[in-house]
């Protein structure tokens, strides 16, 4: 299968991922249960928006609903909820921890890629933090260089990371002015 592909092999969308959540935030407030229109509220969608979704979500074994239309995680669905709270914790404080972004911004991006990523890849991401932050294992220098590195790169080409293009020039960063090619106008 090519590898663009798996993105739609994901069964979680970013969609389902956040009625999860808000459920089993609400669960939490009101016995484990949730009605509609409180996932709706907390979501800021209809509730019809929510009716559709939850269907979807209980053909999967994710939810349970009951006679009053009341809504709870099925423990297949805390099992997902937990995977996709770890993720997000793994990733957002990656972010913000190691790449040094704004806790908003951390949170942001985590949001958009908490479900997509494997647990394979979200379980070396936590191990790759425990050993940045291991007191024994010599990385915390490692985490304070690169904090404080600062690579005056210009747009270079022969870069390890960039190869032939740079990559920081083509992410919009200001700070690198590309290369221009001199242009020959022949008539």
């Amino acid at each position: 299968m090519e590898t663009w592909k798996q993105y739609d092999a994901n069964a979680l969308t970013h969609s389902a991922a956040h009625h999860l959540l808000a459920i089993h935030e609400l669960g939490a407030q009101y016995g484990g249960w949730a009605r509609v229109s409180d996932i709706a509220r907390f979501l800021g969608i209809t509730r019809g928006s929510v009716s559709i979704s939850l269907r979807s979500l209980k053909t999967r074994g994710w939810i349970d609903t009951d006679a009053h239309r009341m809504v709870r995680l099925s423990p297949h669905g805390l099992e997902v909820v937990d995977n996709i709270s770890a993720k997000r914790t793994a990733v957002e404080m990656f972010f913000r921890e190691v790449l040094g972004l704004s806790p908003e911004q951390a949170e942001i991006d985590s949001c958009k890629i908490e479900h997509l990523i494997s647990p394979e890849t979200a379980e070396r991401l936590v191990n790759f933090m425990r050993f940045l932050t291991d007191k024994r294992s010599g990385a915390r220098d490692m985490l304070r260089a690169f904090r404080h590195f600062q690579e005056d790169c210009a747009g270079k080409q022969n870069c390890e990371v960039c190869r032939n293009r740079c990559l920081l020039a083509q992410l919009g960063n200001p700070k690198i002015a590309p290369k221009k090619e001199k242009v020959s106008h022949r008539n």
